[in-house]
């Protein structure tokens, strides 16, 4: 035995007991894709999924894979620096036309392009200035960039969502240059970024703002692409990252700018220089749902508006707490761990998945269950997660506020 042993049994002492209880929450193992599967022979609905125009298990989709594997096989055995193929290149171009940005690079991962695209752009004359709320993959690329020997950056956070804390860090900033890193959409809270906000402070302080639209991608604008459209902000928001994990229905990351600017990342980030290729079969995918967000997309992206309209009604008429939410994010706050997990546990033996997210996910106090809606859930998928949630809401007092005395201890 190690430390490093000690380590490891100490740090799962929690998991430990949320096994025991039977409670444990991830890593279930699904039997088939999409919003629809089964674990364990159960049939399930899936309020968790990112898959939110509900065209992942499109046929279409599916065959273009099939055909790409019989092509390309299922990877290049390296990466992009020699192995692009003419799929990647041709997405690329039809991607930054759709979005209206000049160039567009796929990584492999949305994470990967956010950590690449962070590192290759900062160096000890920048000063990193993000949201207090900002996603992992941000954090990462941020920790990565001051870290790194002779070309650390700076970090500065600023209060969530708020331009004035914002140009405080700006007005201050001690260092050449500024990168300022927000969401279009908080994937945990549901909430958007105020961006006209924020590119009104940025372009004062000339300051350079990257936007992780991740979940404003096939979701926001009346197109579908992004935070970008629907605030009227084209042409003034440098650098777009977004993902092909929830609207293009696979895995893939997106980075999109200025022509120079992203040749350079593209010749700088060790994310994507040092990273195997992003799977053809997985292109050939994505490229299919952007002919249909080309072709229909306006249709799709008010689809999902109006069962996420609905669902939010409801949700707020029977009393449920959703936070910052005004998205088809919807996060139904529970408050406490044991109240989220027993949630979680009831609602799956009905045949309905919401995960639970707890600390340290978020904040003591602020633990909730997952709920995003997507086009693909049907009214009769949302009414009958809406009747469970009210049921066993009421059983856990959810939606009262009231005290459950023991069950509020921690697990």
């Amino acid at each position: 035995m190690s430390w490093i042993d000690d380590k490891a049994h100490a740090g799962l002492e929690l998991i430990r007991q949320v096994k025991a209880m039977q409670m444990y929450p991830h890593f279930r193992p699904f039997e088939s894709g999409g919003i629809y599967t089964t674990i364990e022979g159960k049939p399930i609905v899936n309020f968790s999924s990112n898959d939110y125009l509900g065209l992942t298990t499109h046929p279409k989709v599916k065959e273009a894979s099939k055909r790409a594997v019989d092509r390309f096989s299922c990877g290049m055995s390296s990466s992009r620096v020699q192995a692009t193929t003419t799929a990647h290149v041709e997405l690329e171009e039809r991607l930054a036309n759709w979005y209206g940005y000049e160039k567009c690079l796929l990584f492999t991962t949305g994470y990967q392009a956010m950590v690449g695209s962070i590192q290759a752009l900062s160096d000890r004359d920048t000063t990193l200035v993000l949201d207090n709320l900002s996603h992992a993959c941000i954090l990462d690329g941020t920790f990565l960039a001051a870290g790194t020997p002779m070309r650390g950056a700076g970090i500065r956070y600023f209060n969530h969502n708020s331009a004035r804390s914002l140009e405080r860090c700006l007005r201050t900033n001690e260092r050449k240059n500024a990168l300022v890193l927000i969401e279009g959409i908080y994937s945990l809270d549901g909430d958007r970024a105020p961006l006209p906000e924020f590119v009104e402070v940025c372009e004062k302080y000339n300051a350079v703002l990257l936007c992780d639209d991740a979940h404003g991608t096939g979701t926001l604008g009346r197109r579908g692409t992004g935070i970008v459209e629907e605030t009227g902000m084209g042409g003034r928001v440098p650098l777009v990252v977004s993902t092909f994990s929830k609207t293009f229905g696979g895995i893939g990351g997106i980075l999109l700018g200025a022509d120079e600017v992203v040749d350079f990342v593209k010749h700088s980030a060790r994310a994507f220089t040092f990273s195997a290729t992003l799977p053809v079969p997985v292109v050939a995918a994505a490229s299919v749902i952007l002919d249909m967000l080309e072709e229909e997309g306006e249709a799709l992206v008010q689809e999902l508006h109006d069962k996420a309209s609905y669902m939010r009604r409801c949700l707020i008429e029977l009393g449920f707490d959703l936070g910052r939410s005004d998205t088809h994010i919807m996060p139904v706050m529970c408050r406490d761990q044991r109240k989220a997990l027993f949630m979680h546990v009831a609602l799956l033996e009905c045949g309905v998945m919401m995960v639970p997210i707890t600390y340290p996910g978020v904040k003591e106090g602020e633990e909730r269950l997952r709920c995003n809606v997507t086009r693909g859930h049907s009214r009769e998928d949302m009414d009958k997660a809406l009747e469970l949630l009210d049921s066993y809401g009421r059983a856990f007092y959810v939606q009262s506020g009231e005290d459950l005395g023991p069950m509020e201890a921690s697990v």
